[in-house]
């Protein structure tokens, strides 16, 4: 559970959502769009699909939706190994908090009324160029804690410094 009480809700990989479209499709949905405008799912195209995910669905759903999608993908691909969860979940989360503080983490739906998604992806990403360093996470966790099979398996909580919206000195 995040510190700021509203927690990553588990979302069942099998529970269709209120259109009966199942995760596994919604992820693909939203994997196609990331891959429309890309040559290989980098860094970048993972944040990318996560924003689209937090935008559409909302923090905690995309926790769930955004972590079984890519179980499921590094399982089909042979390396089931490389799924994270804590990692997986920790960068979810960032994902939502600055879209929250940028006013894009209401849910929208799958319809366009977010305006061009691309457009509005590449300009969050220059607001929130930290989003894209690949090392964000080291501000809050040490090495050992992300290398762990416990934060491989499930949530772990940071263990350098709190994530934003967890600290109480503000």
């Amino acid at each position: 559970m995040s510190g700021d009480g509203r927690g990553a809700a588990e979302v069942s990989p099998q529970s269709a959502d209120e259109t009966g479209e199942q995760p596994a499709e919604r992820f693909a949905e939203l994997m196609g769009e990331v891959m429309a405008a890309a040559e290989r799912f980098g860094h970048r195209q993972h944040v990318h699909l996560t924003w689209l995910a937090v935008r559409r669905h909302g923090t905690a759903a995309a926790v769930g939706l955004v972590g079984e999608g890519i179980r499921r993908t590094a399982r089909a691909a042979g390396a089931p190994e490389k799924y994270h969860a804590t990692m997986t979940r920790a960068w979810v989360e960032l994902v939502g908090h600055h879209a929250g503080r940028a006013g894009t983490a209401v849910a929208c739906g799958a319809d366009l009324a977010c305006g061009a998604d691309l457009e509005a992806f590449d300009a969050f990403a220059d607001r929130h160029p930290e989003l894209l360093d690949t090392a964000l996470l080291s501000r809050f966790y040490r090495t050992a804690t992300l290398a762990s099979a416990e934060a491989r398996a499930g949530w772990v909580e940071p263990d350098l410094r709190p994530f934003p919206w967890q600290r109480t000195d503000r």
